[in-house]
């Protein structure tokens, strides 16, 4: 529970802003651009240190980015990584999932590879407290309602 000098010392929150933009990529352009600058926020300062915190993915890679704003103009935010779709569809090596999951298969995956996607998963602040079992159930259920088939080996 939050003692009452935590309450006082809380700024209070203008707005929850979630943005999905490319690695090392931030511009003050759309979509960073209008969805901060209707907010006053400093769209620079979020783009060097966003630029700066991605700098070690791929470029191009999409970053998920919940982004707290406060009503007086500053801001916190926390980069996840990218989404177990993407993941997915990059280690199968195709373009758009399965138009009929469940009767079209559009790739297959072995176990090993959903081990390690949920390995990078874990490093999420939201998921690292979930076992490793229970990301990779959550995968092969992802990747069953993509029509990506896991095999235990190949």
């Amino acid at each position: 529970m939050a003692t009452l000098k935590d309450a006082v010392a809380r700024k209070p929150v203008l707005a929850t802003i979630r943005l999905i933009v490319p690695a090392g990529a931030a511009r003050p352009a759309p979509p960073v651009g209008p969805a901060l600058g209707f907010y006053r926020l400093n769209l620079m300062a979020f783009c060097k240190d966003f630029n700066a915190r991605t700098q070690k993915y791929k470029a191009e890679t999409p970053m998920q980015v919940t982004l707290t704003a406060y009503k007086d103009s500053t801001f916190e935010f926390v980069v996840k990584s990218p989404s177990v779709a993407w993941f997915l569809k990059k280690a199968a090596g195709v373009e758009t999932a399965s138009g009929r999951p469940g009767h079209a298969v559009v790739s297959s995956l072995t176990l090993r590879h959903v081990y390690e996607i949920a390995k990078l998963k874990q490093a999420d602040p939201f998921c690292k407290h979930m076992p490793l079992e229970a990301l990779c159930k959550s995968i092969i259920g992802t990747a069953n309602s993509m029509g990506i088939e896991i095999v235990k080996d190949m």
